[in-house]
């Protein structure tokens, strides 16, 4: 028996214009690569805070379910 683990999808974000440009500044000055790498320890460190393998598994169904814009 499975269970599907619901994931909030609407914008949560206290201030998401500062969140994004605080985003963009740590890519500033980095190779691609360099910018890859980043985006993966990123992905680690706030899974880490979600923690819970189930709601990170419905994340990544979402992501991939996800229209590409």
């Amino acid at each position: 028996m499975t269970t599907e683990t619901a994931i909030n999808t609407a914008p949560h974000f206290q201030d998401a214009d500062a969140f994004y440009e605080c985003l963009l500044d740590a890519h500033q000055g980095l190779s691609r690569e360099q910018s890859e790498l980043l985006n993966a320890r990123l992905i680690l460190i706030l899974a880490n805070q979600i923690g819970d393998s189930a709601v990170l598994q419905a994340c990544i169904a979402g992501a991939r379910e996800a229209p590409a814009s």
